[in-house]
């Protein structure tokens, strides 16, 4: 690389590979041209990141919530001085569409894992399976999976599980804002939309669902549809990102850092941006758009320039507030 190369910076929306649904063939997908490592059929989400890292060679790239190596769908990537905005992306609801499988249940509550349990199917009908899922629609408490990426005295339950030892997890409350009945075969696999709170577990969602039913249940598929602001829709497959990042094209297809924070927006003067850049505080009057202690700030240009936050509330008893710079950018 060059002295004047520009490593790229920004978000990247990738649509990552999953495990197969029970009964499905083929992926819509084609990595053809992609290395055997990298059509690896169910990448975890650091594989992704390391796979990026080697297309693009930028070195400092973070994801804003991992998916299962199993999970497919929306991952969304920081790349450069985008990753200094990692920890305001990550608290963002999630959308998925999820495959439930009754009639047994497994370790890692999902299609991966051993089955540890088998129970007959209880006839059903859609008044049922709604009012089962009614148990788990707003504001709940849940019991993380076991084998998950949770960590304890700084190690990751799963590997604690992997060596046989005693894993105890309290349970954790969550939101599930909307879970829609998409389709039931009527028999043994059911389709639901989810769209939940960070840090809610759809492996046990499925596990917690079987119960309810009267019998045993696991994830057998999941793909994520959105987080926060973005969407499945816009993201791009392996295939592309390594052909743009061939072509020198990746930064085509990146957005700019700050693209899709759920903050207040905030315009700038000039002078502003000089003053907050050298670290200085500034005052504005009748801050009326300073609806929460951060703001996403941007310059008269329209660029944005980093992330500011509030000293004295909404106003001072001048009519004024004091900001500060929280995350800075400055002029692009």
């Amino acid at each position: 690389m060059s002295d004047s190369e520009q490593l790229p910076d920004g978000l990247l929306l990738v649509d990552k590979p999953g495990a197969l649904p029970s009964g499905a063939v083929s992926d819509e997908q084609d990595y053809s041209h992609l290395s055997e490592r990298e059509r690896a059929p169910s990448p975890t989400s650091h594989d992704i990141v390391q796979m990026v890292r080697r297309w693009s060679r930028q070195r400092r790239i973070g994801h804003t919530g991992t998916l299962d190596p199993m999970a497919s769908g929306l991952l969304v990537l920081c790349l450069g001085k985008a990753t200094r905005l990692v920890e305001y992306y990550q608290g963002h609801a999630k959308t998925y569409l999820a495959q439930i499988r009754l009639g047994t249940a497994t370790d890692t509550y999902d299609g991966q894992g051993k089955v540890v349990k088998e129970l007959p199917i209880p006839k059903l009908d859609r008044t049922q399976l709604e009012s089962a899922l009614d148990q788990f629609r707003g504001a709940i408490m849940q019991t993380p999976p076991i084998y998950s990426a949770l960590k304890q005295q700084g190690e990751s339950l799963h590997r604690k599980a992997r060596r046989g030892e005693k894993v105890t997890i309290k349970p954790r409350p969550i939101t599930i804002h909307e879970l829609i009945l998409v389709d039931w075969n009527g028999i043994d696999r059911i389709d639901l939309r989810i769209r939940c709170s960070a840090g809610t577990y759809i492996r046990s969602l499925a596990h917690d669902l079987g119960i309810a039913l009267g019998t045993a249940a696991h994830l057998g598929a999941l793909r994520r549809e959105g987080a926060g602001a973005f969407r499945l829709t816009d993201a791009y497959d392996l295939n592309k990102i390594a052909a743009a990042a061939a072509d020198g094209r990746l930064s085509d297809l990146l957005l700019a850092p700050g693209t899709g924070l759920d903050l207040p927006a905030m315009t700038l003067d000039s002078e502003q941006v000089r003053l907050l850049g050298y670290g200085q505080q500034i005052s504005i009057a009748d801050s009326t758009t300073a609806e929460a202690d951060l703001n996403r700030a941007y310059d008269n240009n329209g660029n944005f320039v980093g992330i500011i936050r509030c000293l004295t509330g909404q106003k001072s008893d001048a009519g004024r507030a004091r900001w500060k710079a929280e995350k800075w950018f400055g002029q692009q």
